[in-house]
């Protein structure tokens, strides 16, 4: 099987080597083979570096990669696990996805904005704040 060092590895993944030890020393990639105290890979490595990529990608946080990764509880399948994550992602997105609509609008009102000073400014943006 070829072995690939972290450089190989970090350029093949599109990261810095820096990364990769620190997902190592947080659990997320198993521990390597070493060879005169060297790092060596097998290729699987970067499977499961796409998979921390693709996982942070839709927002997940270290912590809840290694909830998924590490098995916590060895009669709950990876599959729950990723549900359970999946739901409280989605409710945290929609939630944001509100928070962002609210700040769009009010930024649009804002190229409306015809106030003179910091007081009418202030009346105007509270009385569209209260209109939504």
């Amino acid at each position: 099987m070829e072995e690939l060092t972290i450089s190989e590895v970090a350029k093949r993944a599109g990261m810095r080597a820096s990364a990769i030890r620190y997902y190592e020393s947080v659990r997320l990639l198993p521990p390597p083979q070493r060879s005169s105290g060297r790092r060596r890979y097998t290729t699987n490595v970067l499977r499961r570096l796409s998979f921390i990529q693709v996982a942070q990608a839709a927002g997940l946080t270290i912590a809840e990669i290694q909830t998924l990764i590490n098995e916590l509880d060895d009669d709950t399948p990876l599959s729950e696990r990723w549900h359970t994550l999946a739901r409280q992602k989605l409710a945290q997105v929609d939630a944001l996805m509100r928070k962002i609509q609210g700040m769009k609008l009010i930024l649009a009102q804002g190229l409306n904005c015809r106030c003179t000073n910091l007081d009418e400014c202030i009346d105007c943006i509270i009385s569209a704040e209260a209109s939504r």
